[in-house]
């Protein structure tokens, strides 16, 4: 349906997944233009030609955003590139910033003990963000960082091509999921998620990123319950 990554982008654009908070499109069109001449300085064939993750890593690194400008390092992925789990969060944090590896903070620490508790190894899943630069001050990715850089993110689930993704907040659920409900609409059950390039859905679960839980340790028991979710699916597999 879809011959390219550009494509796709265009038909969520008109479809009001450029909105992400709302039903309806809002006031983002107008910026449409300044959209397009951004997505323009990303290389669709390049990206449509890669297969292997090493080479997407350039293409990222050498792609003009306002974000790699106030951050210091990259930060793609961790972990298993051969996993049936990819587990995808919001944007990298200070710490990340500085070491260049997602997940490695108080909130990675604890999802690390997230996994243990369902025996999934931390080193054995594919771990990334929606954005691979640290937003400003930590702040959320706005709805236009989350498009600018979602070809990046589509083409990292086509050449993983997991079984299963675990999103793990709200950005990471507008992004996959392009919908405006809340994460706590969304949790408890499965959704699939597919692209023009995938040779069929993939099984998708939401829950609370490690780093809400920390502010809000009484939803722990909500993510418990996403947790197990997750692990009936994974040994059933």
């Amino acid at each position: 349906m879809f011959q390219s990554n550009k494509e796709y982008n265009n038909f969520l654009i008109q479809s009001g997944v450029h909105t992400f908070l709302q039903e309806t499109p809002n006031n983002l069109l107008e910026n449409q233009e300044n959209q397009s001449k951004s997505q323009e300085k990303i290389d669709v064939k390049k990206i449509d030609e890669i297969t292997v993750i090493d080479d997407l890593i350039p293409i990222i690194t050498n792609h003009e955003s306002a974000l790699k400008n106030n951050a210091k390092k990259m930060v793609l992925y961790n972990g298993n590139l051969n996993s049936n789990l990819m587990i995808i969060g919001e944007a990298p944090g200070q710490e990340e910033d500085e070491q260049g590896i997602p997940f490695v903070g108080r909130a990675g620490q604890l999802l690390n003990k997230m996994l243990l508790a369902i025996n999934v190894d931390r080193k054995d899943v594919y771990v990334t963000n929606v954005v691979p630069w640290r937003p400003p001050q930590n702040r959320t990715p706005t709805d236009q960082e989350i498009l600018e850089f979602l070809p990046f993110l589509q083409k990292q689930i086509e050449i993983i091509n997991p079984k299963f993704l675990y999103l793990l907040g709200t950005t990471a659920a507008k992004a996959i999921l392009s919908t405006p409900l809340s994460l706590g609409k969304l949790r408890g059950k499965w959704y699939e998620y597919n692209t023009p390039n995938l040779g069929s859905p993939i099984n998708v679960l939401v829950s609370y990123h490690p780093a809400f839980l920390l502010r809000s340790p009484n939803y722990k028991k909500e993510a418990w319950s996403d947790l197990k979710m997750l692990q009936k699916k994974l040994n059933e597999y």
